[in-house]
């Protein structure tokens, strides 16, 4: 799907994004790279090593600046609201995604304020129980939830998070009364879950990874299309018969609306050349990101989609956060 799209549109039409003549003087200053989360965390994270591998290509500091707050928002107000001149860029998240419908009101609009650049990055998700659940598979754990409405516990680590709403995906594709419980971010999730706080829980490939391969979760199925290289006797979403939860985090870079279309493109060059060095693609690896690039178009296309569809989702669960 997202991912093998993607990849296949970065490999054929990466020659066809190289920047225009009219960008061979840009950059002639440092760039500003806003992170719209605090340090430490996966934003963060992926945002420095981009950062560090943009600013050696275009021979000019990139610096990166933590804007952290709502949830993102704050960073993404800030950077919307910078010169559109092609030194101020921010790294977007799905959480940008659905800020627009669980948000009472929003400083800024995520599609008439931005240009988008290029999706970078991807994180799979798995969905994970405790070993005291008899679930061996997705449709076992509905069957489970339908004969017991509001029994059944399932952690986030927050409300609105994308993981809370793939949860929440689940719950209504498969028809379901099951009880949300959230922590102040996903490792406390997967703490509760681990002392028999929890029944089941939606979270990142990577940080699950050591919990299910010491037997203290179980597994159900990998979020996505394809089967993760890392656990492949697990099913995916769509083996399992739920299509709707292909859920992947993903990262994307945007400038402020308005940046010419050619910095636009020396910058999608420039991040696609990144993506694709063996030694970046090896640091995003091993840090539980699979790497990406798509043209500004194609980035559009997925904000929007994705919008939608975590509209729908947070319409259905009757979600809000007052601001």
């Amino acid at each position: 799907m997202l991912l093998r799209a993607v990849v296949v549109m970065f490999f054929l039409g990466l020659g066809a994004l190289a920047a225009p003549s009219g960008a061979q003087n840009y950059p002639s200053k440092q760039l500003r790279f806003v992170l719209p989360f605090p340090t430490g965390g996966p934003t963060d994270l992926l945002g420095r090593l981009l950062g560090q591998k943009l600013s050696e290509n275009l021979a000019q500091p990139v610096v990166p600046e933590n804007r952290p707050g709502a949830g993102g928002n704050v960073g993404a107000e800030f950077a919307s609201r910078q010169p559109a001149d092609g030194y101020s860029i921010v790294l977007a998240s799905n959480a940008l995604a659905i800020s627009p419908s669980l948000y009472k009101k929003l400083n800024y609009d995520l599609v008439r304020d931005f240009a988008p650049i290029t999706l970078v990055a991807q994180v799979p998700n798995v969905f994970i129980v405790h070993p005291a659940v008899p679930a061996k598979n997705l449709k076992e754990l509905a069957a489970i939830a339908r004969a017991s409405p509001g029994k059944i516990t399932f952690g986030s680590g927050g409300l609105g998070t994308g993981q809370h709403l793939a949860a929440e995906i689940f719950k209504m594709t498969a028809k379901i009364n099951i009880l949300h419980v959230p922590y102040k971010g996903s490792g406390l999730a997967m703490v509760g879950m681990i002392g028999g706080h929890l029944d089941m829980l939606v979270i990142g490939a990577p940080p699950a990874l050591p919990q299910i391969q010491a037997g203290k979760v179980r597994v159900l199925a990998a979020l996505t299309a394809d089967r993760l290289p890392f656990l492949p006797n697990v099913p995916t979403a769509i083996e399992s018969g739920f299509p709707e939860l292909v859920v992947m985090s993903w990262y994307g870079v945007l400038a402020p609306a308005g940046t010419p279309r050619e910095v636009i493109a020396r910058l999608n060059g420039e991040l696609g050349k990144i993506v694709a060095a063996p030694d970046a693609r090896e640091r995003m690896e091993t840090a539980g990101f699979i790497p990406l690039h798509s043209t500004p178009e194609r980035f559009s296309e997925h904000i929007r989609s994705e919008m939608a569809r975590y509209a729908k989702v947070i319409k259905s669960a009757n979600l809000r956060i007052e601001q």
